[in-house]
């Protein structure tokens, strides 16, 4: 409130010393103005040039009028300020004590750096908003992939422990599978923090893109194999300066998500450059991405089918793993749609 009084005071203050001194600098000037006239050109003044006690008095009212007139305007420029300021000093107090959605009035809009000043504020108090929301959703998901692997793991260990389960070798590889899981959730989820905080470290250095590629079909073909599909490639002679741990990343990335959505079928693979950038292109038969998905495929924890994403265990990590990559190389990743309703996965570098 001291603050708001004490602004308000020095407008009105303010307004009233330039009105005293701008009356007074004009009597002054116009006397010596008239005295060098009286001194040095006599001829042309008939009359007594010093000042009159009804000057004096003329000029008093004149001042006083003034400072009415400055009084009010101030008052009323004043409220004018104030009135923005106000509402974003309360707007900052209620985000201070937790309530994100609070924002400031614009209050008169033809004053421009206060209105600028509000519609900042209430942008970042928007992104902020954003932020905490994005965080809760991001725990919420968080935790609910992590509870399945743990609760799997803590009952078959709990049964172990109780001899309920025999500790074989097959009970031994599911457990282990879970781990992996778990590992690889971590690890994705590093990756895309990292990525979104521009602290994700590449190791670059010039690498053959077709061997590369190559490593990761080898890996993955038997389990595509067994879910039904084939895979073709087609790899252009590409030397690029890259991560090539992350690059294979991204790809095993796009090819576990065609074989967690895709229908069995082809997919087909290729490394072409075109338009000054290295394309890697995974294409499969369809149905693709719904309409309502597209403008968020590469968004965190974001899921096609749930039976197929249950099925074969996908986080909704993949394709945000594949963006945060791409992004970190300078390039991008998008979705299309294939001429035979088959979804299109380009992973995007510059060529240089």
């Amino acid at each position: 409130m001291m603050w708001r009084h004490g602004l308000s005071r020095q407008i009105l203050l303010s307004m009233a010393a330039v009105t005293v001194v701008a009356a007074l600098v004009v009597f002054v000037a116009f006397y010596v103005a008239f005295g060098f006239i009286a001194t040095f050109f006599p001829q042309l003044i008939n009359y007594d040039w010093l000042p009159s006690g009804t000057d004096l008095l003329i000029l008093a009212v004149s001042i006083l009028l003034a400072l009415v007139a400055a009084g009010a305007i101030a008052l009323k420029l004043a409220g004018r300020i104030l009135v923005p300021l106000n509402s974003l000093a309360e707007s900052a107090r209620k985000i201070a004590g937790g309530d994100l959605t609070a924002r400031a009035a614009p209050g008169d809009q033809s004053l421009g750096e206060t209105a600028h000043l509000v519609d900042d504020f209430n942008t970042m108090a928007q992104r902020l908003q954003d932020m905490a929301d994005n965080m809760r959703s991001w725990n919420a998901a968080i935790a609910h992939e992590l509870r399945t692997p743990l609760t799997i793991l803590r009952g078959k260990l709990q049964g172990i422990a109780d001899g309920v389960f025999a500790a074989d070798e097959q009970l031994i590889r599911n457990l282990l599978l879970q781990i992996e899981g778990l590992s690889r959730l971590v690890d994705d989820l590093r990756v895309v923090t990292l990525a979104h905080s521009a602290h994700l470290d590449l190791q670059k250095e010039a690498i053959d893109l077709a061997t590369e590629i190559k490593r990761v079909l080898d890996l993955l073909a038997p389990s595509l194999k067994e879910a039904g599909f084939s895979v073709e490639h087609t790899l252009a002679d590409i030397t690029i300066v890259a991560d090539g741990m992350r690059i294979r990343q991204a790809l095993l990335a796009l090819l576990e998500n065609a074989q967690r959505y895709a229908t069995p079928g082809r997919i087909e693979v290729s490394a072409l450059i075109a338009q000054g950038k290295v394309i890697i292109r995974v294409e499969d038969d369809g149905p693709g991405l719904p309409p309502e998905l597209t403008k968020r495929a590469f968004e965190p924890f974001t899921r096609g089918e749930p039976s197929r994403s249950r099925r074969y265990g996908g986080s909704g990590l993949g394709l945000s793993v594949v963006r945060a990559i791409a992004e970190a190389h300078g390039g991008e990743a998008i979705y299309l749609t294939s001429s035979r309703s088959g979804a299109i996965f380009e992973l995007n570098l510059p060529l240089g």
